[in-house]
C-alpha cells in the first residue's frame, strides 16, 4: 500500500466479498509498470495525485478461486489474465466501441481506485481472460502491455510490407517491435541509447537498431513510428524520420514540454500523428500471440520479488539493467 511518495507499508485486509457478476481471484503475478514507479517516486502522475492510500499494481494474473452466481464463463481453477479497466458502459464511448476513453473508468492502481498488488482480488468476470495451457501464468502478467502493444500496431494499421520503427526498448516497445513483426511487418528497426537494450531487441527478432542519438541523422525511412520512450527528442527523430502518407503512434509517456515538430512536416508529407491510451478489446489477441509463440516474454522478466518487497521490486522500474519486475504476492 502507498500511503505517500515514497513511503510503502504491507497492510492486512479481509479476503474481498465478490459480486454476482464477479470472480474472486487469487493474484499469482503482477508486472511493475513505470507507473507505478511514478506514484511511488513522486505521489502523483500528472493530473492523477495520491490523497490518500492506495494499493499499487495493474499488470495482473491469477486464479480463480470463487466464482459468481451470474458470471458462467469461467470456472474454478481458471488461469486468468485480468484487463485493469472497467468502464461505465454507458457513455457514447463505451458504445462506439472505444470504452479506454471513458471518462467513468476505474482502472486499477489509478486514484481513487485501488490495484492489484494483493493477495486476493475481486473482478468482474468479463475483464478476467483464461490463459491457455500454452502460457504460463508468469507471463499472464505481461498480457495488459503487450495489449498496448496491439493497440498501437492496430492503430498504425500496421500490415505486410509496412516498414516499422520502434523508439524506446523498454518493455513496450520491445513487445511493439515483436507485435508489429506478428502484424506482417516487412522490416522493424528499434532504437535506443543503451546497446544492452539494442541487443535484446535483435535478440527478440529485430531487423536492425539505431543508437538513438543518431536517428534524426539517419537516411532510412519507414512507414509507421510507434514511440515508446518517452523522449522529445526520440519522438522527433521518429516523426522526421517518416516517409509520406507514414503514421506516427505515441505510445511513451514523459514528453510534457510540447511536440517540436515542423508543421511542415505534417503537411507537406500528409502525416498522421495520434496518441494512445491504454487499448480496448486487445486481450484476447495479446494472449493469441502468447499462446501461438509469436511473442516472446520470458526474456524481458529480470527479476522476481514477494509481496513483502514491493516497494523495492517497484523502484526498480527504468533503473539500469532492469526491463520488467514480477511481484509474486503468493510467495
Amino acid at each position: 500500500m502507498l500511503t505517500a511518495a515514497g513511503e510503502v507499508r504491507l497492510d492486512q485486509r479481509p479476503v474481498p466479498a465478490f459480486g454476482s457478476d464477479q470472480l474472486l481471484v487469487r493474484v499469482d503475478a503482477v508486472g511493475v509498470c513505470g507507473s507505478d514507479a511514478h506514484y511511488l517516486r513522486h505521489g502523483r502522475i500528472g493530473s492523477h495525485v495520491v490523497t490518500g492510500p492506495i494499493i499499487l499494481g495493474h499488470e495482473t494474473a491469477g486464479t480463480v478461486v470463487a466464482v459468481g452466481v451470474a458470471t458462467g464463463s469461467h470456472a474454478v481453477g481458471d488461469r486468468v489474465a485480468i484487463e485493469p479497466g472497467v468502464p461505465c458502459g454507458r457513455c457514447e464511448l463505451c458504445r462506439s466501441g472505444r470504452y479506454n476513453l471513458c471518462p467513468d473508468v476505474e482502472f486499477h492502481a489509478t486514484p481513487p481506485f485501488d490495484g492489484t498488488l494483493q493477495e486476493y482480488i475481486a473482478v468482474r468476470a468479463d475483464f478476467a481472460f483464461t490463459l491457455p495451457s500454452t502460457v504460463p501464468t508468469e507471463h499472464g502478467a505481461l498480457v495488459e502491455p503487450l495489449a498496448v502493444a496491439v493497440w498501437a500496431c492496430r492503430k498504425a494499421r500496421v500490415s505486410p510490407g509496412s516498414r516499422v520503427l520502434v523508439t524506446g526498448a523498454g518493455p513496450v516497445g520491445l513487445l511493439a517491435a515483436q507485435t508489429a513483426r506478428a502484424f506482417g511487418a516487412t522490416t522493424v528497426t528499434v532504437t535506443d541509447i543503451d546497446p544492452v537494450k539494442r541487443d535484446l531487441a535483435l535478440a527478440l527478432g529485430a531487423d536492425a537498431t539505431i543508437d538513438a542519438r543518431q536517428l534524426e541523422s539517419s537516411a532510412a525511412e519507414f512507414d509507421v513510428h510507434i514511440e515508446c520512450s518517452g523522449n522529445g527528442g526520440a519522438t522527433r527523430g521518429g516523426i522526421g524520420r517518416l516517409s509520406r502518407g507514414g503514421t506516427a503512434i505515441l505510445v511513451g509517456m514523459g514528453a510534457d514540454g510540447g511536440l517540436d515538430v515542423p508543421v511542415s512536416w505534417i503537411q507537406e508529407r500528409e502525416l498522421v500523428i495520434t496518441g494512445v491510451f491504454r487499448y480496448a478489446d486487445c486481450f484476447p489477441a495479446a494472449i493469441e500471440l502468447l499462446a501461438a509463440g509469436r511473442i516472446r516474454v520470458a526474456e524481458l522478466i529480470t527479476g522476481r520479488y514477494p509481496l513483502a518487497e514491493a516497494g523495492f521490486a517497484i523502484d526498480t522500474a527504468g533503473r539500469e539493467g532492469v526491463s520488467k519486475t514480477l511481484i509474486l504476492p503468493q510467495v
